[in-house]
């Protein structure tokens, strides 16, 4: 990539990329306060948000699955614009379709782009995430999955906000897109360019083909610990994604709370989440990846059973609080394992990339699928053994040297 020679440069880099996680969580948050009000504008049931929550995951699939061709045909500095502005145009739409076309089909499609974009744009920030890693030497990860997390704070808030205004959906989305535009822009002007970019800058007869820059990511696949990373990250974004998507629902229908505090409890889940992983990196570094991944699985565990079982609100805050801090460090921890070894840190950041935002962008559906059968609650415990598989998959993540890159 261009070299970063200037503090100013770095610092530009590391803005941007800080910029594109919030402007990620902030849309996802945004998504994730409007739920029941979506539920009610389109009369529609559990089983049917569920299908549209499905159609977001098809789509980040398909995102996913296309990043690493991006990557290796672009550059993240000239893909990452493109994704993101895809999933700001897709919030639009799933506005439009809630409160001025009353279309099931065109939210639908909206969300499929809302997913598409996120799922690659996901995968490109945390390759960036991790060259800055590498190229700094510090265990920053964590931090940058901070800043998703402040952006879910600041988008379950605006979104109660909106609600107590009375925004419409459609209103309120245009403000969110309009304002996580502005990361597209940063994307193009602060990121350095990748070696992908010097690459395709060469002559024809000097530029390796497509195909040679895709296959360091194609091997990262054959690599078992890429898989035992990957069951550690399933858990852990299992239960983040099923808490953005179904936690302000079910306090509204389960616990019956009003829309605004159903909101203000995605804030909390956020708020704690958001804590963590600002400020555990230290923690991370006395006592090691294992032994925060296995305590933070336990707090997991323990904020979900009890925000299934609690009896008042106030303790239902309270799990918001324990399960935000449980699942706060398994997502980015996941990729500085993967990124250990600087030689092959993009390839692997990118394969487990792939595992964790699967769960994260596809297990919601599926969660509302099954509670149209067992109730929301108690599909919950399916989260609840998740993040208890995560804990004892955790020794996966431990700290490993880095080997050569031709070993």
């Amino acid at each position: 990539m261009d070299k970063v020679t200037t503090r100013g440069q770095l610092l530009r880099w590391k803005l941007a990329i800080f910029a594109i996680f919030f402007a990620s969580g902030l849309s996802i948050a945004t998504w994730g306060a409007r739920v029941p009000a979506i539920k009610v504008a389109l009369g529609i049931d559990n089983l049917q948000v569920g299908l549209l929550l499905l159609g977001a995951g098809i789509g980040s699939l398909l995102g996913l699955s296309i990043a690493s061709f991006l990557i290796a045909r672009l550059g993240t500095r000239r893909a990452m614009p493109i994704t993101i502005v895809i999933f700001a145009v897709g919030l639009v739409i799933i506005g439009l379709g809630t409160d001025v076309a009353h279309s099931y089909p065109l939210v639908m499609a909206g969300l499929f782009l809302f997913g598409f974009g996120n799922g690659a744009t996901d995968i490109m920030m945390n390759v960036e995430g991790a060259a800055i890693e590498n190229h700094t030497g510090k265990t920053l990860l964590p931090m940058f999955h901070g800043l998703f997390s402040l952006g879910t704070v600041a988008g379950a808030s605006l979104g109660a906000l909106a609600i107590r205004l009375d925004f419409s959906v459609a209103a309120h989305s245009a403000v969110m897109a309009a304002l996580i535009s502005l990361a597209a822009i940063l994307a193009f002007t602060n990121v350095p360019r990748s070696a992908v970019e010097a690459a395709v800058s060469q002559t024809p007869s000097a530029r390796p083909s497509w195909r040679e820059r895709l296959a360091p990511m194609i091997e990262a696949w054959k690599d078992p610990r890429t898989y035992g990373i990957g069951l550690v990250m399933l858990g852990m974004s299992f239960a983040e994604g099923g808490a953005n998507d179904w936690l302000a629902l079910a306090m509204v229908e389960d616990h019956g709370t009003t829309e605004a505090l159903g909101a203000l409890g995605l804030a909390t889940f956020s708020v704690s989440m958001t804590v963590v992983r600002l400020f555990g990196g230290p923690l991370v570094d006395r006592f090691g990846r294992v032994a925060i991944l296995r305590a933070l699985a336990l707090s997991a565990t323990t904020g979900m059973v009890l925000f299934i079982l609690a009896p008042s609100v106030e303790l239902v805050f309270v799990a918001a609080v324990l399960w935000g801090a449980g699942v706060s460090l398994g997502f980015p921890l996941g990729m500085s394992a993967a990124a250990d070894d600087p030689a092959r840190a993009a390839a692997r950041v990118s394969a487990v990339a792939t595992i964790g935002y699967v769960a994260f962008l596809c297990g919601p559906p599926l969660l509302g699928l099954i509670s149209e059968n067992i109730g929301l609650l108690n599909t919950l415990y399916i989260l609840v053994g998740l993040a208890i598989i995560s804990g004892l998959a955790s020794a996966s993540a431990r700290e490993s040297k880095p080997q050569r890159a031709d070993s």
